[in-house]
This record gives C-alpha cells, structure tokens and sequence, in this order.
C-alpha cells in the first residue's frame, strides 16, 4: 500500500476543512433600551449591583415556612421536571451535531450465498453454480467541513440547548413566583379572616344588646332582625374565605408537587408587608430575565441555520475508506491473500434539485426574521411588565394611605352610631350602615395590601429574580454531568 496516496487526501481534507464557514456570523441584534424607568429615575444611577436580588430572591419577604415551600419546587414540581427533560434532549441534540466533527469506523460480518447470472458477465456461459461470499470489512468514513455546515450545525445545535437551560430557569421563576402569589393571597385571607372574627364578635355583642333592649321595651323587633341579619351576612363571608383558602392551599400544594389531600399551611398571625423595590437599570433587564436569554440564543440559533442551508449549495467533500478480508472459502477467511482495502476522497454537488435548496435557504432566512422580531418583543414585553409593576406599586402605596384614613373615619363614624343607638338618638339602621361601611373599609385595605403583595413578587419576577445570562451553560458544558441547569444563587 502507498503511504504517500493515502497521506495525501487526508492532509488536503484537512486543510479544506480549515476554511471559513459559509453564511453570516451571529451579530446580537440590537433593541432600543431606555435609559431610565419611566415610573422611577432615581434607577439610573443604582451601582454597584450587589443590592439586586440574587438567588432565593424571596428571602427578602423574611418567611421561613415561605423558604421550605419553595425549596420544594426545585425538587419535585412536575412542571419543572419536565422543562428540565426537555433541555436534556436540546443538550443531546447539540451532542449529536457535535458528533458529525469526527469520523464514523463500522465493523461486521457476513456470509453471502448466492447464484450468478449466466448472461450478464462479459462472455455469456459462464458457471453459474452457487456459491458463497464471506466478508469482514471494516468501514472508515469522514466529511470534510470544507464549506462550515458542520460547524454552524453545531452553533445551531448549543444556542438551541442554552435556549432550552434558559426555558428551564424561566419555567422556574414562574412557578416561583406563582407560589409566592399564593402564598401571600393566602396570608391576606388569613388577615380577612381574623378582621371578620373579631367583627363577627363585635356583631354577636350588639345583637345582644339589642335583644336586652327590645326585651325592656325600649326598641322594635326590627332593630333585632336587622342586628341577626347583619351577624349572619358576616358570618356568610367569614365561610367564604375559607373557599378560597382552601384553593389556594390545593395550588401551592400541587406547586410543590404533592397532592393536596395531605397538605395542610397552618394559619399564622403574622403580618405581611411588601419589601423595597430591587434597583436596577433598563439594560439589566436583557440579562437577567431568563425568557429574553431564550429569545436572544433562539436567534443565534437560526442565524447559524442560514450558514446551513448555504453549504447545501457547495459540494460536500468525504474521506472514505474500507479494510477487511474476503473470500469465498471459509477456511481462508482471515488469510493473508484474502484481505481487501480502498481508499479516497470523494466530491458530490447537486446539480438539480427543483428548487429545494432555495425554499430552505428562504425558510431560514424567514425563521431569522421571525426570532429577531420575537427577541425584541420580549424585550419590550420585560420594559412593560417592570413599568406596570412600579406603577402598581406606587399607585396603591397612595391608595394604603388614603383608604386607611378612609378605614379609620369609617371606624369612629360606626362608635358615632352606636353611642347614639345606645342613647336612643338614632335607629339601629344607622347602626347596620355604618357596619357595613366600616367592614368594607378594611376588608378594602387587607385587598389593597394582598395586590401590592403580588406587584411586589411580579416585579422581582419581571425583573428577572435571582437569575443572570451568565449561568448559562456553554459548548460540552451544557447540561453538565447531570444533564440539567443549575439554578444560579
């Protein structure tokens, strides 16, 4: 076998394989960020960045039984299992294109039986008795990335797998934050619940009073049926509550991912309060959401599938080679005279396709098109949702304010009415009005308190939590040795 002839179309594939790849390279496309939040100037400035939440971004609620629910979600939320499963098959995909850099050895084995034909060879007549074929070739094959459709490939196939680690960490702040929203929906109805406990005693006491008063004459049976009516109404509401609680308690419960028959979140007394806004700047917002990392890495991606459909147009150049042993006597099979080889390289470029590489090469310029133009709405999605949140925020601070002047008048007009009652000044209807009136005051501030709870945790959220771009996983790192993301902390 000549050394030399062997030698030299590998070195010449080689060098082919060198050459630039075909099809642009990946450029981040640009969006338009702010300079400052609309609803907060005093943002812009906000450095260093250590005061930004950084992984168990709810610490800053000061919970700890808040602390143990969550910690669950990273372990058993079916959600969460399945985005981590659906990473590990980008990340096995990217593995897959990778694979296509080396070259493919096969080896077998066979025994042929077979009957020639006796008008097909060169001189008609020849034997055509049976005979046997034993082979054992070994296989060698390799594809020289002359024209770069390997290694976009393998572009295409990591900014898939790292848009896949970042649908994963949004998946997790999502049903983070959810069952923090839940969380404290719940400790609000807690709140109610205790507000309508002591009105409802409040209530029962005036009915008593009311009942000693028409047993002495001193009032109508109406002012007892409207004191009744009014204790009953109360406690129709304080059961509702215990509606919704319960529903909530079923959704953390199915949150953490375990069934709500046997899970149980003890009333508690503590009061809730909702943290100061986490500073930032517009610009963070590209890379600490996890949503707007998929979108960006989803457009690296479908750059590198437009060098792809470019190489289709060149020809594709393969290395082959075959080494084993043949022979139609199985007592020879592994002899020396009965070995066979061949080796070259080899050029193959479609000549005619109809059309076909064409439409591919325009499909993936569209699908570019499609995820730059998903990329910047996400990010104006993100500006959005910040904005509405800080306006949130802002907003009802003033309402917490004006309605508990609003509470407090409601209460002083309702000791007004029953220390005229009591006097025989006024009718016990002024009684029941101002009891509603004061009720629905403070259930209105516990409702006020509830939603400026969940603006808190949507704003955290809309600002990305604790996660950053820069956890992401990169080249053979993707997935790691477990094959999943690690939540940044």
């Amino acid at each position: 076998m000549n050394a030399k002839r062997i030698v030299l179309p590998l070195a010449t594939a080689a060098l082919l394989a060198g050459c630039a790849s075909v099809g642009p390279d990946y450029v981040k496309p640009a969006v338009e960020v702010p300079a400052a939040y609309r609803e907060d100037l005093a943002w812009q400035p906000a450095r260093p960045r250590d005061h930004l939440p950084r992984g168990n971004w709810w610490s800053a609620f000061g919970d700890p039984q808040l602390d143990a629910l969550l910690a669950q979600v990273n372990v058993s939320n079916q959600t969460l299992l399945a985005a981590e499963a659906q990473f590990r098959q980008s990340a096995a995909l990217a593995e897959v294109a990778r694979a296509a850099w080396f070259p493919t050895l096969t080896a077998g084995a066979s025994q042929t039986r077979s009957r020639p034909s006796g008008t097909t060879g060169p001189v008609t007549g020849l034997s055509t008795s049976k005979r046997t074929i034993y082979s054992t070739p070994l296989n060698f094959s390799w594809e020289a990335d002359v024209w770069g459709r390997i290694r976009r490939s393998v572009e295409a196939g990591e900014s898939t797998a790292q848009a896949g680690a970042a649908d994963v960490e949004n998946a997790r702040l999502s049903l983070q934050a959810q069952l923090v929203q839940n969380y404290f929906l719940l400790r609000a109805i807690d709140s109610q619940k205790r507000l309508i406990e002591s009105t409802v005693a409040a209530y029962a006491k005036s009915l008593e009073l009311t009942n000693n008063r028409y047993k002495t004459g001193v009032v109508a049976r109406i002012d007892v049926s409207q004191a009744e009516a009014q204790l009953k109404s109360t406690q129709a509401q304080l059961l509702d509550l215990g509606v919704q609680r319960s529903q909530l308690e079923h959704a953390i419960a199915v949150l953490t991912g375990r069934a709500p028959a046997g899970f149980v979140i003890a009333p508690s007394d503590s009061a809730i309060r909702p943290p100061s806004p986490p500073l930032a700047v517009p610009a963070d917002l590209l890379e600490r959401r996890p949503d707007i990392a998929a979108a960006e890495r989803r457009v690296a991606a479908a750059n590198a599938q437009i060098g792809v459909a470019a190489a289709a147009w060149f020809p594709a150049a393969t290395l082959s080679a075959s080494y084993g042993f043949q022979t139609a006597t199985a007592a020879q099979w592994f002899t020396l005279p009965s070995r066979f080889w061949s080796i070259g390289p080899a050029l193959a470029l479609t000549v005619l396709d109809g059309g076909r590489r064409r439409a591919v090469s325009d499909q993936a310029m569209a699908a570019y098109d499609a995820s730059v133009a998903n990329y910047r709405q996400a990010v104006l999605t993100g500006f959005q949702e910040v904005e509405d949140n800080l306006a949130a925020l802002r907003i009802l601070e003033e309402e917490a304010r004006v309605q508990a002047e609003a509470a407090a008048a409601a209460q002083q007009s309702l000791e007004y009415a029953l220390n005229q009652y009591k006097a025989g000044i006024t009718t016990y209807l002024q009684v029941v009005s101002a009891q509603a009136t004061a009720l629905s005051a403070q259930r209105t501030s516990a409702d006020i308190l509830a939603r400026r709870m969940t603006a808190s945790v949507q704003l955290v959220k809309a600002l990305g939590g604790g996660w950053e771009a820069s956890a992401l996983p990169a080249g053979k790192d993707l997935g790691g040795r477990s094959g999943k993301p690690v939540p940044a902390q």
